[in-house]
């Protein structure tokens, strides 16, 4: 005789790994829009090449390991980890360097430690280190944002497309024509040659806080992470970290001398600071589990790229600190471990 049984009940996870994927590429999806406003189309090429790339790299390592390859190509993860990687690169930037990044960000970043969940380093900000120290001329490729009144010639989509394949520009073009130095470019430059900060802000490039067109970026960069966290896909503890640690070390070095520090404002809303704190910090594989230890992780990220900002080679050290930081991530679990109720220490 065989007795009708119900199945157990058991707690259902909330939310899937691709559905997580799907929110945070949707939250950066208005970010990605602004700044092919202002700085051209060149970065949706960007990530058709790097989502190509991913997922190329994703399943043949897939294969390689005898995984199954559909399943985990629908996870999404790849595709973030692309979208991530453009969003960071010069709109103007050859096909090659985007591949070059992502095949070394899926297949070694990632799948050399065992795939998704195992990955000591945020695969994103491996592979633009890796370009960046690789391609330094080809990574200048930032074409000032089309607020209508500088003296620069905007490349069409055509060129564009031109560049990203080939490398160059028609005959007309050359790309000292249709680029300029970043925002925190020039704040470095200008303050090598002893200029201050009042001079340096007269260029039509700067907006009311930092770059004219990386504030509007910037800014919706922010929305997509503040929907993240009410939607609890990421935690308050790594970005309040991030955020609180380059705001706290600008805001100490302009409070001493507002002629020779870019203000706090210049800091948070030029450059990658809001994309680092909301997007790649919060990455829950390389990141600490614990929330003293976000804090701390995202404090150090927030200090280590004011530091690279300030007196290293770089202009913006975000992917630099993100990495140097997950290094410490084993560290900061073994002190911010909670001690379990009954067990001395």
């Amino acid at each position: 005789m065989r007795f009708e049984t119900a199945q157990p009940p058991q707690w259902q996870a909330p939310s899937s790994v691709a559905g997580m994927m799907r929110v945070v590429i949707l939250a950066l999806l208005p970010a990605v829009g602004v700044s092919a406003w202002f700085y051209g189309p060149g970065i949706l090429f960007n990530i058709a090449v790097a989502s190509l790339a991913a997922l190329g790299t994703e399943a043949l390592a897939l294969r390689l390991r005898h995984k199954p390859v559909a399943a985990s190509l629908g996870d999404g993860s790849a595709l973030v980890a692309a979208l991530l990687f453009a969003f960071a690169l010069p709109p103007l930037c050859p096909w090659w360097v985007t591949a070059t990044g992502m095949v070394f960000a899926i297949g070694l970043v990632k799948h050399a430690y065992g795939g998704l969940g195992y990955n000591l380093f945020n695969p994103a900000m491996a592979g633009y280190v890796l370009v960046l120290v690789s391609f330094p001329d080809l990574m200048t490729g930032w074409p000032p944002p089309d607020i209508g009144d500088l003296d620069y010639q905007r490349p069409g989509i055509g060129a564009t497309l031109q560049y990203g394949l080939t490398g160059r520009f028609p005959d007309a073009l050359t790309l000292d024509a249709v680029t300029r130095a970043t925002t925190l470019d020039r704040v470095r430059e200008g303050l090598g040659a002893m200029r201050t900060m009042d001079e340096i802000r007269m260029h039509p490039v700067f907006g009311d806080f930092g770059g004219a067109g990386w504030e509007w970026v910037n800014n919706f960069v922010a929305i997509g992470g503040a929907v993240l966290l009410w939607l609890g896909i990421i935690r308050w503890h790594t970005p309040a970290g991030v955020l609180g640690g380059l705001l706290g070390m600008a805001s100490l070095f302009w409070l001493m001398d507002p002629e020779i520090h870019a203000s706090p404002g210049m800091h948070l809303f030029s450059g990658g600071a809001m994309l680092g704190a909301f997007f790649v910090a919060t990455d829950p594989v390389s990141s600490p589990t614990t929330a003293r230890g976000r804090l701390i992780y995202g404090g150090g990220i927030g200090v280590l790229t004011y530091v690279i900002r300030s007196w290293g080679s770089y202009a913006d050290g975000i992917a630099f600190a993100v990495l140097l930081m997950n290094m410490a991530v084993p560290l900061i679990e073994r002190w911010t471990r909670p001690r379990i109720y009954g067990w001395p220490g």
